[in-house]
Parts: structure tokens; C-alpha cells; sequence
């Protein structure tokens, strides 16, 4: 069985080339959505940009996850609420929310907005659930409260909430960024590996990497903790069972129905958790059988699987992701630290990071501050 992702394997045209004579301004270390991202707003401001990747574009997490696109942080609402205070963590949710629909604009037929539904997988999870909706109704969002489930939720799951929500093909959507970015002057040098900062001759230098270790972060090296997510995509059936993306159990199980029809499902690492804190993106026969199993079980019958795969995302203890200048060297920065919901923060921290780096700082780079894990 191939483990190339179901996303990666999509045909598309190689990026325009560009040269530039002598050093960059700056570098950006990866070539996933944060990397592209940032590297096409620091061009856009007019910038000499040199983007880096040791595989391809999208070759990482970017191409390798869940392909869902959801507002907010790693942690649910409440959680953030009751960590920074109600006001910080309304103004994070918009945050999302505008980077989602910026996100949208860019991607074309990459994205769709289908909104998308948490489910409690158990009474316990429902009274959270009944929590996140009521702090997020309090603060102004837009958030449905479902108890009428469709099968085959239905008997199941006893309630949901749909959120505002998308689906991806990532590696489409970071395809056409780093496309963008190249059109824009950015030098993309895919499969070159970054040994030292030096290297890159520039004056500034980009980490975004996220759970990949890059050997270049010093002091961080480590505390964006590697850990590997897993995922299957069975053959196209005709039947629509799910129009949104579906996730529950405190993130362990997700999955919805791409356009052609296949169950796309991940998750399920807590049936070996300590050997999935790891950036090896070998796929295993504990998590590949418990989520064959769980589709089996969802609908009723066995799928074929036609592709499985890993990647490996970036936890941070709190839930926040890391971004601004690497403690002790004023010309490197980092973005990343997502903990498995990379596809809009990466987004939104790229050109966080991009913003930074030219001088107009957001008081969101103060609130992830990198110095924060190594003071922890």
C-alpha cells in the first residue's frame, strides 16, 4: 500500500522558477502553508525572498492531514477562555474567523465552506459541548446546537455542534500559494535541505516547520513536540454520507467525504499514544486497523482503503502556537506549534510572522511568544 497522501497524489503543473541574484532578505525554512504563506506576503511588501524545502511544496503536514479548515485554536473555546481571559480569547476566534475568509479568497476550488460539526462522543462530551456553545453564543459567534443527527450519526452520537467551517484539498491550497508567491518574485528551492542558519546568507530567517525538526531553533530545538497523525482514504462510494467535516472524542476521531466520494478518516492515536510522539511518518497497524475499524462501524460495512499515510504536527502544552523572534538571536523567528490545526492557524501565522518581520507588530506575536516555553 502506497503511503503517499490522497492529497499529494493529485497531478498539478511545477511552479514558475524564479533566480534571485545574491542574498535574500529573507529566508523561510518550509514549504507548507505557513511557510508559503509567509513567504508570499513578505514579497508582496517588496521584499527578496528565498523559500526552502528539504521534499517538495505541501510535501510535509500540509499535504499529509485531515484537510479540514476550522476557525479557533487547538483547544476548545472554553479552555481558551479560561487560560486568557474572555476578552484575548474572543479576539483570537475573530482572528481565525478573518484568516478563514481570506484563506477562502485564495484558495478557489481548494476550499469549501461547508461548516462543520463536534460531536460528543459520549454524555461527558456533550455537557462540554453544551458549555462551548453557550460561552461561544455569550461572545457573539456563529455556532448551531444539534441534537437531530442524520445517520448514520444518528443512535450514535446524542449531540453536536456545527461551526462555521470548511473542508480542503491542503496540498491544492498550498500549491497555488507557493505559485503565487513565485509569481511574486520568491525563489523556491524545493528539495534542499537547510543545515545552519548561514547557510541561507539572509539577514532574516523563518523556521516553519512546525513538528518537523529542523535543528536550527536553539534554545526551542524540541519543544514543539513532534507527534504523528495518521490517516486513510477509502475508495469513492456513490452515497453521501457526510457533506461536513466530522470530529470527536477531543479531536481523536475526524473524518468527512471528499468530493469523489471517499472517507477520508485520521486520528485514533491514543490506541498507542506514547508511540505516536514521534517524526517518523511511518504508518502502524494499531492506528491503520482501529480507523478501518471505525469506518467499518460507522456505516455498516467494509471499505476498500486506497491510500494511507502520515505527517507530523507541532504540540505545544497550552494549545497556542509559537510565533516571533527565537530567544537570544534577533534574526531568527519561528511559526508553528499548531497541535494538529495547522491548516488556517499556519495560514494566519505566516503572514503573522511576516507582519513581524516588517515591522508592524500585532499583539497576538506577544501573546505566542516563543520565550514563553523556554521560561516554562
Amino acid at each position: 500500500m502506497p503511503t503517499t497522501s490522497y492529497w499529494l497524489a493529485e497531478p498539478y503543473e511545477p511552479l514558475p522558477r524564479v533566480a534571485l541574484a545574491g542574498e535574500p532578505d529573507v529566508a523561510v525554512v518550509g514549504g507548507g502553508i505557513t511557510g508559503c504563506s509567509c513567504a508570499l506576503a513578505l514579497a508582496e511588501a517588496g521584499l527578496r525572498v528565498r523559500l526552502y524545502d528539504a521534499r517538495e511544496i505541501a510535501g510535509g503536514a500540509s499535504g499529509r492531514n485531515g484537510g479540514f479548515a476550522l476557525r479557533g485554536a487547538a483547544a476548545p473555546y472554553p479552555v481558551i477562555v479560561e487560560s486568557l481571559g474572555r476578552e484575548q480569547a474572543a479576539e483570537l476566534w475573530r482572528w481565525t474567523e478573518r484568516a478563514l475568509d481570506d484563506l477562502a479568497e485564495l484558495a478557489g476550488d481548494a476550499f469549501r465552506r461547508t461548516g462543520s460539526l463536534r460531536l460528543a462522543a459520549d454524555e461527558e462530551e456533550r455537557v462540554e459541548l453544551e458549555q462551548e456553545y453557550e460561552a461561544l453564543r455569550a461572545d457573539g459567534f456563529a455556532v448551531e446546537w444539534r441534537e437531530e443527527l442524520a445517520p448514520p450519526l444518528d443512535g450514535r452520537f446524542p449531540a453536536a455542534l456545527r461551526h462555521p467551517d470548511g473542508v480542503l484539498q491542503p496540498a491544492r491550497l498550498v500549491r497555488r500559494l507557493a505559485r503565487r508567491a513565485a509569481q511574486a518574485g520568491v525563489e523556491i528551492c524545493e528539495h534542499t535541505r537547510v543545515g545552519s542558519v548561514a547557510e541561507t546568507e539572509a539577514a532574516q530567517v523563518v523556521v516553519a516547520t512546525d513538528g518537523y525538526p529542523s535543528g536550527l531553533l536553539g534554545p526551542l530545538e524540541g519543544l514543539i513536540v513532534p507527534t504523528r497523525g495518521q490517516v486513510i482514504a477509502t475508495e469513492p462510494v456513490a452515497e453521501r454520507y457526510f457533506e461536513t467535516p466530522h470530529y470527536g472524542r477531543h479531536g481523536f476521531d475526524y473524518w468527512h467525504q471528499t468530493a469523489d466520494g471517499r472517507i477520508v478518516a485520521g486520528g485514533f492515536r491514543d490506541v498507542s499514544l506514547q508511540d505516536e510522539f514521534t517524526a517518523d511518518e511511518a504508518t502502524t497497524s494499531p492506528v491503520q486497523s482501529a480507523l478501518e475499524e471505525f469506518v467499518r462501524s460507522l456505516l455498516g460495512r467494509e471499505l476498500r482503503v486506497d491510500y494511507r499515510w502520515a505527517g507530523i504536527f507541532g504540540l505545544v502544552l497550552d494549545f497556542l502556537p509559537v510565533v516571533g523572534r527565537v530567544p537570544g538571536d534577533e534574526s531568527l523567528w519561528v511559526a508553528g506549534g499548531y497541535s494538529g490545526h495547522g491548516n488556517v492557524l499556519g495560514f494566519a501565522c505566516g503572514r503573522l510572522v511576516a507582519e513581524a518581520i516588517l515591522g508592524r507588530t500585532d499583539p497576538l506575536v506577544e501573546l505566542f511568544d516563543p520565550s514563553r516555553l523556554v521560561l516554562a
